[in-house]
């Protein structure tokens, strides 16, 4: 079982490696709703931590339809990422018709063949959430659904979490990573009901639920608690 946490620097990522988190997101502007960190908390949290750090890549907060200015800035904080040794990222593009933006991910793939890809919630505004599962296992860079099955929570969520994970273990494709609302309190129920192998956790496990503090030793002792 893997606990993702959500961090915004250095300290936050040493403190979430302390508590046992097994992979981290990296985020600046969480009030955005999570968008590309700078050149200089990327390289002291790769520098900082031994598990896997996913960076996200989104240049501003408005919707996840980008033009050919944006996805030159895309681009370009890619190539900055893998300069400083990451080599994954969280990123998503939509066309405004509601499905997965293939021409921008295709792009992504070929100028960094290695790249590790997590959608991220773009795919909560999908049209169908199980067309945009099958046009994303057709790309293998693409790891892994960061989704709260398509409304604003998991709780609300989690019947079709559930159908996801089950559409995962029968197609090869990316797994399903439930986030959006969890919490100690709420996990045990929708794990029995989702049963996904990772969740990721936000300012639930902070303490007094803000990203303004840090970690919460005993939220994340209750989490893993509940997963085990």
């Amino acid at each position: 079982m893997i606990v993702e946490l959500i961090v915004q620097d250095k300290e936050e990522a040493i403190q979430a490696e302390q508590l046992g988190a097994g992979r981290l997101e990296l985020v600046s502007a969480m009030k955005e709703g999570g968008l590309t960190p700078s050149y200089g908390t990327i390289k002291q949290v790769l520098g900082s931590v031994q598990i896997p750090v996913q960076i996200m890549v989104r240049p501003h907060g408005y919707d996840f339809y980008y033009t050919e200015a944006d996805f030159q800035v895309i681009c370009d904080d890619i190539r900055m990422i893998t300069e400083l040794g990451g080599d994954r990222i969280v990123f998503g593009a939509l066309h405004e018709d509601g499905t997965v933006n293939e021409e921008m991910l295709s792009e992504i793939i070929r100028l960094f063949p290695s790249i590790d890809i997590t959608f991220h919630r773009a795919f909560d505004e999908v049209q169908s959430q199980e067309e945009a599962y099958h046009t994303l296992s057709q790309h293998k860079n693409v790891r892994r659904i960061l989704t709260s099955g398509g409304e604003s929570t998991c709780e609300k969520g989690k019947e079709q979490l559930a159908r996801l994970v089950k559409l995962s273990e029968e197609h090869p494709g990316p797994s399903i990573m439930p986030g959006s609302g969890l919490s100690p309190d709420n996990i045990a129920g929708i794990h029995q009901v989702v049963g996904a192998k990772q969740y990721h956790f936000g300012s639930a496990v902070r303490t007094a639920g803000s990203f303004a503090n840090g970690f919460s030793q005993l939220a994340m002792e209750r989490v893993q608690t509940e997963l085990k």
